[in-house]
């Protein structure tokens, strides 16, 4: 049980300063000078990235006590 708690917390920072752009995307605002948008853009696909991410962990987390329960019952 130590471990899947220590792997979880280690991913999720492990998550918290990732960097997400594609070649473009990155090109393109590295001439900028204020950096600020280049910034924004990266929070902004983090942000749409990790959307899928919880929803997948979600329905996996709703079936995993919902065999659970089920298993306890019968």
């Amino acid at each position: 049980m130590k471990t899947k708690v220590f792997l979880f917390l280690f991913l999720i920072l492990s998550i918290l300063q990732t960097n997400a752009q594609c070649a473009m995307c990155r090109a393109v605002l590295e001439n900028e000078e204020g950096q600020a948008a280049a910034e924004g853009i990266n929070n902004g696909i983090v942000y749409l990235m990790s959307i899928p991410y919880i929803l997948v962990f979600g329905l996996g987390f709703f079936i995993y006590f919902k065999y659970y329960k089920a298993k306890k019952i019968a």
